[in-house]
């Protein structure tokens, strides 16, 4: 049977520190097979084979420097494998026959290639299109929301989002608009985020992801309230990637609300580090990319004040069919963007 593989290249202080060694130990203590092999431009080439949950396990471990490595940037690519391996095990290259060291060389370029360099640490979604893509599937558009909150899919983006560096990640579930749609739209809306706070519970990010809403809250449900307050108590301490979860949101009403607050608190010579202290997401650093599915090429409203410069990835895909894939894609995307922020370009 075929395994999920992991074909990874690692870059930094990788080579001379016993970093082979430290990993094939992981490997073999977590019970997932490849191997590991020296580049000569000083990087490592690591194939890896196990379940999906062991290997981005393995790219977060991966991460935190094991041993007396320094890790600078990893780039890594999903496929299904043709060879299933029965064990992890440290590739010299003196003992590669010929093929194999074609086949690393053919990898090395192909990932060395993608390098991602810049990594944007907001990266906000804006999840569209989940009627569009039940319609364009013959059944209720009520069913693309179900298929939109996909608890694996979900999973995918947040392991995503963390191996790729990113450390904030917005999700607009509903917004100060949507209360406009009918009463069971909006009823399965909210359920479809208790199940999803369920879900996540009983995942391995739970101990890692760090849960936040973003929004008021005077207009949602005493239950619904109690929940959110719950996962974020629970998960206060995570550091790895920090979730906004953007319910009954809205750019503009954010900002009228924070504005409210600094007049109550007798405010009168208002500054921006004035207004970031008030808006919901005081403490967040503003959003560097923006991401918008089902081809609308328009932000909504969607934090106005914090995405001043943000990027705009729009892509023609509905919120359903996006993945893990599609969020490296725009990752990739904004690796190459010039970010100026009104000056010049370096």
């Amino acid at each position: 049977m075929n395994k999920n593989e992991l074909e990874i290249e690692v870059f930094g202080r990788v080579q001379g520190v016993g970093f082979r060694l430290t990993v094939e130990s992981y490997a073999k203590k977590e019970g997932f097979t490849g191997f590991i092999v020296n580049r000569d431009m000083g990087s490592v080439i690591i194939l890896a084979q196990g379940t999906k949950k062991k290997l981005n396990s393995f790219l977060s471990w991966l991460q935190t420097n094991p041993g007396f490595s320094r890790i600078d940037s990893l780039q890594y690519n999903w496929r299904t494998n043709i060879k299933n391996y029965d064990d992890f095990k440290i590739i010299r290259k003196k003992n590669l026959i010929s093929e194999q060291a074609r086949n690393f060389y053919n990898l090395g370029k192909y990932l060395v290639g993608k390098k991602i360099v810049k990594v944007p640490q907001h990266v906000a979604i804006i999840p569209d299109g989940n009627r569009r893509w039940a319609r364009s599937q013959g059944t209720h558009s009520e069913f693309g929301h179900y298929k939109a909150i996909n608890i694996q899919n979900m999973l995918d983006i947040f392991h995503e989002a963390q191996n790729l560096g990113v450390k904030y990640l917005s999700f607009w579930g509903f917004s100060t608009e949507n209360w406009k749609r009918n009463k069971i739209e909006v009823s399965m809306l909210f359920k479809l985020f208790y199940e999803f706070a369920d879900l996540f519970r009983n995942s391995d990010l739970a101990e890692k992801v760090r849960f936040k809403h973003i929004g008021r809250k005077d207009r949602l449900s005493k239950r619904l309230i109690e929940e959110i307050n719950k996962l974020e108590e629970e998960t206060q301490n995570n550091s790895d990637l920090t979730f906004l979860i953007c319910l009954d949101y809205g750019g503009r009403d954010e900002i009228v609300r924070a504005v409210n607050r600094l007049i109550k608190e007798g405010k009168k010579n208002i500054n921006e580090e004035d207004l970031s202290r008030y808006l919901d997401t005081a403490g967040v650093p503003d959003v560097d990319l923006i991401i918008r599915t089902s081809g609308e090429c328009r932000t909504s409203g969607f934090m106005p004040y914090q995405a001043v410069y943000a990027e705009l990835f729009f892509i023609e895909k509905h919120f359903p069919d996006f993945n893990a894939d599609d969020l490296r894609k725009a990752v990739e995307w904004y690796n190459g963007r010039d970010r100026r922020f009104g000056g010049n370009s370096k």
